[in-house]
């Protein structure tokens, strides 16, 4: 991925936390026929000595889990994203040297993939991602919820992934290359839209304000 330097996320606490607020990763891989991605979503879990790994389920009659063990995939995870207009930039009426360009935080990981047919391993990795999912519900859905026949049959038609991380590159694409009064104009024209995700970028464009403004 080009990142010019003051783009460059490289703390892995940031990436980590972009991935457990947008958790759908598109999984990229190259077979027989050419490049596929599918649209997974993963939970990570943390161990000593290493970046981790992302763990996550698929349908058996999905090919993914069939590519060679070892093999390095791209998944990418995209956070907020919002288009800039020109018109919000303070510096348009003094010289009218302005463009739109696209605001975007993204997390690119590449990770070896592993699959498992374990039943027991399967259950605990939805018995994870479903406490995750469901820890804002006011009464939260458990796997022991379904019947057990039924759970025991949903099993059998899935298979376990973890993706174990090689590496990860972040870009924060939030305005960091326009001067103090721009980015002001930034976050105010984006809170101004009222929408979600253009608020939540402009969240970004504060909190990832250069030390030292251009």
């Amino acid at each position: 991925m080009y990142c010019p330097a003051h783009f460059e996320e490289s703390r892995p606490e940031v990436m980590l936390g972009l991935i457990a607020q947008h958790p759908l990763a598109t999984v990229i891989s190259s077979g027989s026929s050419g490049l596929v991605a599918d649209h997974i979503p993963l939970l990570h879990e943390s161990e000593q000595s290493t970046a981790g790994k992302l763990i996550g389920h698929v349908a058996r009659s999905n090919p993914l889990w069939q590519a060679v063990q070892g093999t390095e995939h791209l998944l990418v995870f995209q956070g907020p994203s919002a288009y800039v207009s020109p018109n919000w930039y303070a510096s348009k009426p003094e010289s009218g040297k302005v463009v739109p360009t696209w605001n975007y935080a993204v997390v690119h990981v590449h990770a070896t993939l592993a699959a498992s047919h374990d039943p027991a391993h399967i259950r605990a990795v939805l018995e994870k991602q479903t406490r995750r999912q469901e820890a804002e519900q006011i009464r939260p859905w458990a796997l022991a919820d379904a019947p057990e026949d039924f759970t025991e049959r949903l099993l059998g038609l899935i298979v376990g992934i973890e993706f174990r991380i090689v590496r990860m590159q972040g870009k924060w694409k939030v305005s960091q290359n326009q001067g103090l009064a721009n980015r002001q104009g930034v976050i105010a024209g984006l809170q101004a839209l009222q929408r979600d995700e253009a608020s939540s970028m402009a969240d970004l464009v504060q909190a990832f304000a250069p030390q030292t403004a251009p």
